[in-house]
């Protein structure tokens, strides 16, 4: 148990930060199933992919994951599509 007020403060930070980053992750995951769900069509993959990469900028802007996660999975979901279009 947090002694402080610096320290009490810091805990309820910390409560509504994971909170945050808990439903950030959590969409990250749902836009990813989805950009697989959408492998066969072209157009919905497309733009199920433009959704999953806006998602993963705002989640490194706001330091929920890191920068390079991000590119890789932006890297995977790039090379998962095109690689589907052949």
């Amino acid at each position: 148990m947090a002694n402080t007020k610096s320290a009490i403060k810091a805990a309820r930070k910390a409560t509504r930060n994971a909170a945050r980053n808990q439903t950030i992750k959590t969409r990250l995951k749902t836009l990813a199933k989805a950009v697989k769900a959408a492998a066969n069509d072209p157009e919905k993959s497309r733009a199920a992919a433009i959704a999953f990469s806006s998602a993963l900028d705002k989640a490194v802007k706001s330091n929920v994951i890191h920068r390079n996660t991000a590119s890789h999975h932006k890297s995977q979901v790039a090379k998962f599509i095109f690689g589907a279009k052949k």
